[in-house]
């Protein structure tokens, strides 16, 4: 007997639905579905199928299949699950099988979202307008503002990107890698790019920015790291050149620079810098936005002041 599982209708999911929240986590009944059927005439194959905890089912394919069987048997499923009142239905598609895409799409699915081994598609049987989740909206990036008790800052020149062959100094950034918390990926970035270990003291400031990266949003956290050493070993696939200069000195040079103030690099040296002129250090937080600043109060507790 085919089981398609309970047809209730669950709530939109804020935390969505993302290549690494689709796991087998969150599978509520599998169902093995390898023999045949027919149905109106026509010869189908029970598609291997989940349901999910919110009402939806997940087609995984994994098997090879000919795209007009595929086609009719995810037809024949459809028609069930509509009449059982499932709301979402999800298929993730392995590159080997890209065949089954076109079959797919002139059923109704699109495109929800790819990785770098599968292709993930999305329909909504009901006719109402969609509460699927959206695709992962944000990548998140990091800045290293690395200063030892000299008050000497760490500096690179980057091999590529839109300050290539300008001759501008600027600190470590990168990206945080999937699964990676904001705190380990600085690290990482710092020694991957200037060879420099270095402990994380705290998040600076923070600054949000959109269309940063085939159009989504960008999450920029400046982070103090407490240099262990400053024996520079520099990455040679990205880094021209790295060293260690006064921070009074890197500040001066920031201003004699091409970069414009709404760019991220000059954001994120400007505030870094002017925070350390400040003689801010590390036994007085302070994290700042852009549009607000946020400070910890002689109680531990944060208060706002706007216009600081």
């Amino acid at each position: 007997a085919l089981f398609l599982g309970p047809g209730g209708a669950g709530e939109r999911q804020r935390s969505g639905v993302g290549s690494r929240t689709m796991s087998a986590s969150i599978y509520s009944t599998k169902v093995d579905a390898e023999s045949a059927m027919t149905t109106n005439g026509r010869d189908v194959e029970l598609l291997p199928f989940v349901n999910d905890k919110h009402g939806g089912v997940i087609i995984e394919m994994t098997t090879p299949m000919d795209p007009q069987l595929f086609s009719a048997s995810l037809k024949s499923l459809l028609s069930k699950w509509r009449e059982q009142g499932i709301r979402g239905v999800w298929i993730k598609l392995p590159i080997s099988l890209a065949n089954l895409i076109q079959s797919a799409v002139e059923e109704g699915f699109w495109y929800h979202h790819a990785e770098e081994t599968y292709l993930m598609l999305a329909y909504w049987l009901p006719n109402t307008p969609h509460t699927l989740p959206v695709n992962a909206t944000h990548r998140v990036g990091v800045g290293a503002f690395v200063m030892n008790d000299k008050r000497e800052v760490l500096v690179v020149q980057e091999k590529s990107g839109v300050l290539k062959g300008l001759g501008i100094w600027k600190f470590p950034t990168g990206v945080v890698e999937p699964g990676e918390d904001i705190n380990i990926g600085v690290v990482r970035e710092v020694k991957e790019e200037t060879g420099v270990d270095a402990e994380f003291v705290e998040v600076l400031a923070f600054r949000q920015s959109h269309k940063a990266y085939f159009e989504k949003s960008d999450l920029f956290f400046v982070c103090i790291l407490r240099p262990l050493s400053f024996d520079i070993t520099k990455q040679e696939s990205e880094i021209e050149d790295a060293q260690v200069i006064q921070i009074c000195i890197f500040s001066i040079m920031l201003f004699n620079t091409v970069l414009r103030k709404g760019d991220i690099f000059y954001w994120f040296t400007s505030v870094s810098s002017q925070l350390v002129l400040c003689k801010h250090s590390v036994d007085a937080p302070l994290l700042k936005c852009s549009g607000c600043r946020w400070r910890n109060s002689r109680h531990n507790r944060l208060s706002s002041n706007m216009n600081s």
